[in-house]
C-alpha cells in the first residue's frame, strides 16, 4: 500500500559502493597498497550484491 516509503536497497548499496571505490583512490594516494586491495576487494562485493539484486528484481 505505502511502498513509495520504502527505502531502495540498490540506491543505498551504490552510495556504499562509492563510498568504498573513494577510501581505496586515498589509501592507493597515500601509498597503502594493503588497505587499497582489500577495500577494493570490498567494493567489488558490493558490486556483485547489486548486480544481483538489479538481476532479481527484473
Amino acid at each position: 500500500m505505502l511502498s513509495f516509503f520504502k527505502k531502495d536497497p540498490i540506491k543505498k548499496l551504490n552510495k556504499l559502493y562509492a563510498a568504498k571505490l573513494e577510501q581505496a583512490m586515498w589509501a592507493q594516494r597515500n601509498g597503502d597498497i594493503r588497505s587499497y586491495a582489500m577495500l577494493t576487494a570490498e567494493a567489488e562485493k558490493i558490486a556483485e550484491e547489486i548486480e544481483q539484486l538489479k538481476n532479481s528484481s527484473q
